[in-house]
């Protein structure tokens, strides 16, 4: 395990949320990174209520948001959308995970995960955290890398896969871990 002292890395972790389930994964993303770290590392946020400015604070930024309907932004991100361009992210360490429902919305799988990151992508960003494209069912996503081969962040889908989920949280921030090393 690394202690805060360290590796002197502050994490802020920002999220909007509808339905409390992106709250919900923020906290268990939270918990398991500050288990790994064995320091309590990872600062939580709410986008609705704390401006996306705060960001710039943190060498490492984890933002989690949620695909709505046919691949909408999740409303409190919505409402900062046009705050981002005016970040100072430049070299940041970006890593990013989605809500999304493949089976309902399966043309529009984690839509809203892969606009964030394009629109990060434009301030300079360093992304981490990139995730297999194994074991989800869906049509089409703006969330897939290039290749399609991974998504680019974690993809959750507590609608079909709450089974998973915990799982998936675990070996991300393990993953997150290895690549912050």
């Amino acid at each position: 395990m690394r202690t805060m002292a360290e590796d002197a890395l502050s994490i802020g972790l920002f999220y909007g949320s509808t339905t409390c389930y992106t709250e919900m994964a923020a906290e268990k993303i939270q918990t398991e990174l500050n288990t790994l770290f064995d320091s309590p590392v990872v600062t939580l946020f709410n986008i609705k209520d704390v401006p996306l400015k705060k960001a710039e604070q943190f060498d490492v930024l984890i933002l989690g948001i949620s695909t709505w309907d046919f691949g909408e932004l999740q409303e409190d991100w919505e409402s900062s959308w046009e705050d981002i361009k005016s970040l100072n992210l430049q070299g940041k360490t970006v890593a990013l995970f989605g809500l999304g429902d493949q089976l309902g919305y399966a043309d529009w799988f984690q839509d809203a995960l892969g606009m964030l990151h394009d629109e990060l992508a434009i301030l300079g960003c360093d992304f981490i955290g990139y995730w297999p494209n194994e074991g989800y069912d869906f049509i089409a996503s703006k969330g897939l890398t290039e290749d399609k081969s991974y998504f680019v962040g974690l993809s959750l889908d507590d609608e079909n896969q709450y089974d998973l989920t915990d799982q998936r949280i675990a070996q991300w921030c393990e993953q997150l871990l290895g690549e912050l090393a």
